[in-house]
């Protein structure tokens, strides 16, 4: 047992770096995917719930399409396809080859899949505000952008949160797919070590504790943000 936590040393005799360095990674590509995979989930929403029927078919179709391919196929999509895109680009203005950046296709496909999903919860979310909320605005004055941002989002956010919440932790464990485009992501880094020392039971229980401290930590601050936006709503 001893020999078998030597292998998680710091340095050149240890793994400790390496699956620090990956679990790192898959941190920041969790956390650059989520806002990105927001604020376009939430243009998806609006979509979807405008009257305006080309937007709503558009909405419809975006969502539909991403909740419907497997996420590894996205990824594979984003990745080869994007990689065949810039290339053809970059040869009107150069005879250059241009390679994808694994870290933005991977953030890319994540998050056209988290906001698909995230569309789905903020549509939920606004057909929960009753129509009184917008026709009240309108009587106070508020133009559209005014009345979102100081009526409807605050009560959007509260009634959204439980199911963004579910999807962030989804999130946390897909960003294991970026191994696949050689990405040196926790899982990438696991499976490095796994041929190396042939150790694979250690190794990947290593991992799956650490994607369960994240999960676990991510839930703490979950509970924290549901607090704060339950503020006004307990006595």
């Amino acid at each position: 047992m001893e020999q078998l936590f030597g292998l998680l040393s710091f340095g050149p005799d240890g793994w400790g770096d390496e699956i620090a360095a990956g679990a790192w990674l898959t941190l920041r590509l969790a956390a650059a995917t989520l806002p990105f995979g927001l604020v376009l989930g939430f243009a998806v929403a609006l979509a979807r719930n405008s009257h305006r029927t080309w937007l709503s078919v558009a909405g419809n179709a975006f969502a539909t399409v991403f909740r419907g391919l497997p996420e590894l196929l996205t990824l594979f999509i984003v990745y080869y396809g994007g990689q065949i895109l810039v290339q053809r680009i970059a040869s009107l203005v150069a005879d250059e080859y241009v390679e994808v950046n694994g870290f933005v296709a991977g953030l890319v496909a994540l998050g056209l899949v988290f906001a698909a999903y995230a569309s789905e919860v903020f549509l939920g979310a606004f057909r929960s505000i009753g129509r009184g909320q917008f026709e009240g605005a309108a009587a106070l004055g508020l133009r559209w952008p005014a009345a979102m941002r100081v009526v409807i989002v605050p009560q959007l956010v509260r009634l959204a949160l439980p199911g963004l919440a579910n999807l962030w932790l989804v999130l946390l464990k897909e960003t294991s797919l970026v191994s696949i485009i050689a990405l040196n992501d926790l899982l990438r880094e696991t499976s490095v070590a796994v041929g190396a020392t042939k150790e694979p039971f250690f190794f990947y229980l290593v991992a799956c504790l650490i994607y369960l401290a994240m999960s676990i930590v991510s839930s703490f601050g979950i509970v924290g943000i549901e607090r704060w936006s339950d503020r006004g709503m307990k006595r």
